[in-house]
């Protein structure tokens, strides 16, 4: 009776363990490595989004894009195209420059409406023109 229980409960705390480390650590996307859903324009997404927001969440959300356009203000970790795109990034690159046209990839996770703004992260670059 005793050997049942420690072994129940050795059993329990393995995939207790498991199922901890497979959540926090297993899923862990790679949007550089995936393929892009979709290839967008900043102004086409956005006004995509400004017309109808639940279609266009359906369409895009948590899906690794491309969307081109020009850099209007870049920090270490965050570039913003054309005013309305916030990238978060994986990593800084310092040879982007304000006014730069760019291609870059990274999941949607979402759009406020009060600023206008789409949000994505995991972001890289793609084709710096």
């Amino acid at each position: 009776m005793k050997k049942k229980i420690i072994l129940t409960v050795l059993a329990i705390t393995v995939f207790g363990v498991f199922g901890y480390y497979y959540t926090w650590y297993g899923g862990a996307r790679n949007v550089s490595a995936e393929e892009a859903a979709f290839t967008v324009s900043s102004k086409s997404i956005i006004a995509e989004f400004g017309s109808n927001i639940e279609k266009s969440n359906t369409k895009y959300l948590e899906k690794a894009i491309a969307i081109a356009g020009t850099v209007s203000k870049i920090s270490p970790k965050q570039i913003i195209i054309d005013h309305t795109i916030v990238c978060d990034l994986k990593e800084s690159n310092p040879s982007i420059k304000e006014g730069q046209l760019l291609t870059l990839k990274g999941r949607v996770v979402g759009y406020d409406d009060l600023m206008g703004e789409l949000k994505l992260d995991q972001c890289s670059v793609v084709n710096n023109d």
